[in-house]
């Protein structure tokens, strides 16, 4: 039998490549850089499997560019990026990497928080500019101890911000419809979040529901000491509308590890992250750093490598999705 050809978009660890070629013939980028989106088609055209990453988009016109890709393992847990249904029609199987990007994320999240509340970026500054001149402090921030906290989605991310906070002795208010609220967790509507919570966090997917939700309306009714991370999807931000209330002192702080220009599915997403963002002194972020740990990042190229040596073994991928399982 022919080994399959696998192309693998983005730099990997290279026990990654030594597993899948075993099995397969494997073309990897082996540069940090990703490829660009025409060049991934181009050189996909002729695989049978492909392992992918965040930077990638499938949707019809790709598929239609790669009649023999027949499997794509995403090294990833958010999939909007990648058209289910397109696969499922043109007989493409489609995995994921579910719980391994959980404990990073949500460490990062609180790590947010903290940051922004006690005002590290501030304080990292007049260090460095030789304006601190002994034991003295000069900036005053905010404390998670007993603090309300609303997290927003309550799904395997917002359940591992949850455990985290708990230590911190916060209120913790959940927000999401479709979930169980675990032990130390109060189910909440938004409303009843954004008008209670110091810290609102949002560990939200991107859907047709979500998109937006935190707009100018969430925001008014939000606390005007509040402050806002988000470590779930860009777009599930209005950032326009964050930039405003910042502007106003509608909202004391906002820290961020995703952006609505990365949402590449969406047509009509932002192409920058706005300027009254990235000028604010009250805003705190990171270039989408939440499962950015070594040995996490391995283990979830590992995985879904997996996925596509279980195809080539004729069995199911373990993590495939379908239509059906976007939220």
């Amino acid at each position: 039998m022919t080994r399959p050809r696998v192309l693998v978009t983005n730099w990997v660890h290279e026990p990654v490549l030594t597993r899948l070629s075993e099995r397969c013939e494997v073309e990897a980028n082996p540069h940090r850089t990703p490829w660009a989106v025409d060049e991934v088609r181009q050189r996909a055209a002729g695989c049978d499997a492909m392992l992918a990453f965040m930077p990638d988009r499938v949707d019809r016109t790709f598929l239609a560019a790669c009649p023999s890709l027949k499997m794509i393992a995403c090294a990833l847990k958010g999939f909007d990026n990648f058209d289910i249904a397109a696969c499922a029609e043109a007989g493409v199987r489609l995995s994921i990497v579910p719980d391994l990007l959980t404990e990073p994320t949500a460490e990062l999240a609180v790590g947010l928080a903290i940051g922004l509340a006690r005002k590290i970026r501030h304080g990292d500054a007049l260090v460095r500019a030789g304006h601190f001149d002994g034991w003295r402090p000069v900036l005053y921030g905010a404390g998670l101890d007993g603090a309300t906290v609303g997290i927003v989605g309550m799904g395997a991310v917002g359940q591992a911000i949850a455990r985290r906070l708990s230590g911190f002795g916060c209120r913790l208010l959940g927000v999401d419809p479709f979930a169980a609220m675990p032990d130390g967790v109060t189910a909440a509507t938004l409303d009843e979040a954004l008008a209670a919570a110091r810290y609102v966090i949002v560990a939200a997917p991107l859907t047709a529901t979500s998109r937006g939700m935190i707009d100018h309306a969430a925001l008014a009714r939000m606390r005007p000491d509040a402050l806002l991370v988000n470590i779930g999807r860009g777009s599930v931000v209005d950032e326009a509308a964050v930039g405003e209330a910042l502007v106003a002192g509608r909202l004391a702080g906002y820290a961020a590890d995703v952006f609505g220009f990365e949402d590449w599915a969406l047509a009509d997403r932002p192409r920058a992250i706005p300027a009254a963002l990235l000028a604010h002194p009250d805003t705190l972020f990171t270039p989408h750093l939440g499962s950015a740990v070594e040995e996490v990042r391995l283990a979830i190229a590992m995985r879904a490598a997996e996925n596509i040596l279980a195809w080539v073994n004729g069995q199911p991928p373990p993590d495939e999705i379908r239509p059906e399982d976007r939220p």
